[in-house]
């Protein structure tokens, strides 16, 4: 197990969809290790595995002392009446937070080392989680899901922080 290196804003990796995983063997045994070891801190709520450089469709949370894995994870259901706006950041984004729009309610189907199914589920932050941490498997930042006049703040921020 290692804490890993967080890639930032700027890496192609995190433009570039995730590979499902197709073989569970040491290198995603390894992987998961290392996903939640680097979760397992404060201030982390979720992390993809292009996150930490690798191209493979995985994730971890730590969401109300609970923390968790699902690999191939894919979104199967999202309230489409209840919605829920509030910051968001990304460990990707350092420092920045901006007001996100997401589903209140998200279910993420996906399997667990031993290839059985996993239902990750939850409403406001384990929601707003579940969502990102998707997006970002799928080459997606919060930042592409900003209000227009919102991204332009964000882009100006993150060129101030280069």
């Amino acid at each position: 197990m290692a804490l890993r290196e967080i890639r930032t804003v700027g890496d192609p990796v995190l433009r570039t969809p995730c590979e499902p995983i197709t073989t569970i063997d040491d290198r995603v045994r390894s992987l998961v290790d290392d996903l939640l070891e680097t979760v397992d801190m404060d201030g982390r709520a979720g992390l993809a595995a292009n996150q930490i450089g690798v191209s493979l469709r995985a994730f971890s949370w730590n969401i109300d002392d609970e923390i968790g894995y699902v690999l191939n994870p894919r979104i199967v259901e999202l309230s489409e009446d209840e919605y829920q706006d509030g910051d968001e950041g990304c460990l990707s984004v350092p420092g920045l937070w901006f007001p996100t729009h997401r589903a209140w309610y998200a279910r993420v189907v996906g399997t667990d080392l031993d290839g059985k199914e996993v239902v990750v589920e939850g409403t406001e932050l384990m929601a707003r989680c579940l969502q990102h941490e998707v997006d970002h498997l799928d080459g997606m930042l919060y930042l592409d899901r900003l209000e227009r006049s919102v991204r332009k703040k964000a882009m100006r921020a993150i060129r101030e922080q280069l």
